[in-house]
């Protein structure tokens, strides 16, 4: 076992232990007696197809400079959130606790259960649909998977292309999902 997966450790509050923390104000809770079975797999990149900075962890808390970007203006009045947050560096953040439901799935349906927020983790991976991930972010997505599989019923993984295949695209054609099986996970 590596150092990483010492710290991936999930307290009674939601939240894993020594990793970075930063509130998001959007969510809510789960609704009662819900199982948290889905993992869905997004990405993000703040302008579109940019990298670096502070703006996806601005957005998720509500204080995006609109000044910054012209592209800020058109999604100032969005509340979302997710999470985690896995940055192309390989930083991993937390903005909501696992207990409750972030914002990340908006309109979405798996397995004939509608709003998937109310039973699932989202998991944004800082890039685009048409750039590979970084392989430090594959490495960050397993460990973090295996910890959420350590402590949830989870039984599937998918991406918000899965969930709401009308609206959303990501984690795009370029996510190598290969690297997530699911049974393979839990053989380890």
């Amino acid at each position: 076992m590596n150092s990483d997966e010492k710290l991936f450790r999930i307290d009674d509050q939601g939240f894993i232990e020594n990793l970075n923390k930063i509130q998001s104000p959007n969510f809510d809770c789960r609704p009662k007696n819900t199982d948290i079975d889905l993992l869905v797999i997004h990405n993000i990149s703040l302008p579109p197809n940019q990298f670096g900075g502070n703006y996806i962890e601005d957005f998720f808390q509500n204080k995006l400079d609109l000044k910054k970007h012209s592209y800020f203006k058109t999604i100032k009045n969005l509340k979302v959130s997710s999470h985690f947050l896995i940055k192309r560096s390989g930083e991993l953040i937390q903005f909501v606790s696992c207990n409750n439901r972030a914002w990340h799935a908006g309109d979405s349906s798996w397995k004939h259960k509608s709003n998937c927020n109310d039973f699932s983790i989202g998991i944004e991976l800082e890039g685009t649909d048409h750039e590979p991930f970084e392989d430090n972010q594959y490495m960050k997505l397993i460990i973090l998977i295996k910890c959420l599989c350590k402590n949830y019923p989870i039984s599937d993984i998918v991406g918000h292309n899965q969930i709401a295949p009308q609206r959303k695209t990501d984690p795009g054609p370029l996510f190598n999902w290969n690297l997530i099986n699911l049974e393979k996970i839990h053989e380890k």
